[in-house]
């Protein structure tokens, strides 16, 4: 199965292309605002508002098989733990390996700004590549998971 932690998440059409051709079943999960898919390989999840509750919901169901969708770092590592396969929508892989390091980049970087009130910070934009990046690396986890 592939879980898609769907707010803000750029490449939900992506996902349901690819996840379709292999006919793999998809749940695209937020707190709203997401239309509906008539796809029947997609089940869109509505769940409460409130902190991480969509975060609570994939990592309570992805396991050893599955490929989780998210940029958010703390559910790529319950994920990671229960064994499923992570992907950052911009076709970046979180492991074993790096996720300890993806993590205390993270809190440390949250601690910068935190000491920083002026801090003018901000991600790239999102971009073609980024999107080819993805597809190849949904690509390369769907056959790893079969």
């Amino acid at each position: 199965m592939i879980y898609v932690d769907a707010d803000a998440c750029p490449v939900k059409a992506e996902v349901e292309k690819v996840g379709t051709r292999h006919k793999v079943k998809m749940f695209v999960v937020s707190n709203g605002g997401i239309r509906p898919s008539p796809n029947p390989f997609v089940e869109t999840v509505i769940v409460p508002d409130g902190p991480d509750i969509a975060d609570i919901w994939i990592a309570d169901r992805a396991g050893a098989g599955d490929i989780v969708i998210t940029g958010d770092i703390p559910l790529a590592a319950r994920c990671i733990e229960n064994g499923a396969q992570v992907l950052k929508h911009n076709g970046e892989v979180f492991t074993q390996a790096n996720i300890g390091n993806i993590l205390a980049t993270r809190d440390l970087m949250a601690d910068v700004r935190a000491a920083n009130p002026f801090h003018q910070g901000g991600g790239k934009a999102f971009g073609k590549a980024d999107r080819s990046r993805f597809l190849n690396a949904l690509e390369t986890a769907i056959r790893k998971s079969k």
